[in-house]
């Protein structure tokens, strides 16, 4: 089946509805239920096109009024940006997760901890990888920009690269072009099934050490 064509496929079960007893209305603080309306919102970007997907689904799928999306988001698009946006940075916690140790180490622990995010995500993670829900988008393009050079900041702060301001900007696009490979890998793991996860642990953490070995020294001279 054509990569499109599996990206778009409905999951039916995710589509069960409710059943009365399960409670539709449950009193939560502002940002729990800014989180529900998140997840919900995500969870339905991963499972259909953009296009398929409504206010009124989110709302539905929360168990909440259509218009508290509207107050913690604003639109459709907004919201979807900003799933975009999430999904698509390394969070910050990935700074707590490696402790002090060789390279080699961090970097098996920094690409297990980043697979198992992957697995929590799963289509979300996969739409977001291969955005098309709005096309040619100005946007998204700069969301996409922004996730990626943050992402490579906290990958080498976690791995505790020092980098001087003169190789800076060079560092930064070394390690995001590393992370297209990441998300190549990711693809071929979880959406075509060619690799295993440990297949693409080796690949990424070998690949990760290398890079900061190998080749930040010989493209700075130093």
């Amino acid at each position: 089946m054509p990569e499109k064509g599996r990206l778009q496929r409905v999951t039916r079960a995710s589509m069960t509805p409710m059943t009365d007893s399960e409670p539709r209305w449950r009193r939560l603080e502002p940002d729990e239920r800014r989180e529900q309306i998140f997840a919900c919102a995500a969870r339905l970007f991963g499972e259909r096109p953009y296009a398929e997907v409504s206010t009124s689904d989110i709302a539905a799928a929360a168990g909440v009024a259509r218009g508290l999306i509207n107050h913690y988001f604003g639109t459709k698009r907004k919201l979807y940006l900003a799933v975009l946006r999430r999904t698509l940075t390394v969070p910050a916690a990935a700074l707590d997760v490696v402790t002090d140790g060789p390279l080699d180490a961090k970097a098996r622990v920094a690409v297990d901890w980043f697979l198992s995010l992957v697995t929590r995500q799963g289509r979300t993670w996969l739409v977001a990888t291969a955005p098309e829900g709005l096309g040619s988008d100005p946007e998204v393009e700069e969301i996409l920009v922004e996730a990626e050079r943050r992402s490579a900041e906290r990958v080498l702060t976690a791995l505790g690269v020092k980098v001087d301001s003169v190789h800076t900007e060079t560092f930064n696009a070394l390690t995001r072009a590393y992370g297209g490979m990441v998300k190549a890998a990711g693809r071929e793991w979880l959406l075509r099934g060619h690799l295993d996860r440990e297949q693409v642990h080796t690949l990424l953490s070998r690949s990760l050490v290398t890079l900061i070995e190998d080749v930040f020294p010989a493209v700075s001279g130093t």
